[in-house]
């Protein structure tokens, strides 16, 4: 699955040899960065990629959030992309798509997931991480940084297509690691559910900072101003038919 993933990524992209590749491993999976010593990083050498391979101790599925921080804190890049193994691009010249919009404060969001309105592979400037020192402070990254853009205002379609190649989605892929997999969400009432208020509130606040940075930097925010004023829905667009023709978010008060 992984090398799958990772040659759509490089073999579709205009200039491979312009792409950081961070990848994360945890330290008692030996057997599968020795697999990819031998299968996958020769391709990726092949093809001018600069790769960095990180070994954790094993944080868990529930901490998938500080994986994420952690290799954003390595990056280079001036846009962070999130990428699976169980995604596949189908998109020529994609990475031209995301330069286009340099020197934008931005979520940009591949449609995927059967026109899911989350970015569920959502791509943000470096400075998101440095602007409020993680990409996510919860598990459920796509839900945090797809509420935040939409809240914002800032969250931009673009024309990139994405198999996410999911058991639920195609039929493929029921490993352990997804029928395992625990879910921090569906108890608003627990402390470290998505939805407590907890959770909210701390969304609303690094909400709260990139608007103060788009004026900073002299991006229209007024978006955000009018759904502070209470004059907007901040969840209309992210519900549209457009961002989510099948219906497959909603939202309760």
């Amino acid at each position: 699955m992984l090398k799958r993933s990772l040659m759509s990524l490089f073999d579709l992209a205009e200039d491979p040899t312009e792409i950081e590749l961070l990848l994360a491993f945890d330290n008692d999976d030996k057997e599968s960065l020795e697999w990819c010593q031998r299968h996958v990083f020769p391709e990726l050498e092949k093809r001018g990629v600069d790769a960095v391979v990180v070994e954790f101790t094993p944080l868990g599925y529930l901490k998938l959030h500080e994986y994420l921080n952690a290799l954003a804190g390595l990056a280079n890049g001036n846009w962070l992309m999130f990428w699976n193994d169980d995604a596949v691009m189908q998109t020529k010249d994609w990475d031209q798509r995301i330069t286009e919009h340099d020197g934008r404060f931005l979520c940009l969001r591949m449609p995927t997931h059967n026109q899911h309105p989350y970015a569920i592979f959502p791509i943000v400037p470096r400075d998101w991480f440095y602007l409020l020192g993680h990409l996510s402070n919860h598990q459920l990254t796509d839900a945090t940084i797809s509420q935040i853009s939409y809240i914002v205002g800032i969250m931009q379609n673009i024309d990139v297509e994405v198999v996410h190649d999911r058991f639920d989605i195609t039929g493929n892929n029921q490993d352990d690691t997804f029928k395992n997999r625990p879910m921090l969400e569906g108890n608003h009432e627990h402390h470290a559910d998505f939805n407590h208020v907890g959770f909210r509130n701390k969304r609303l606040a690094d909400a709260n900072k990139i608007a103060w940075y788009l004026k900073r930097i002299g991006q229209p925010s007024e978006w955000f101003e009018q759904v502070m004023l209470g004059k907007k829905d901040p969840w209309e667009y992210m519900l549209s038919d457009e961002q989510d023709p099948n219906a497959q978010v909603r939202v309760h008060d």
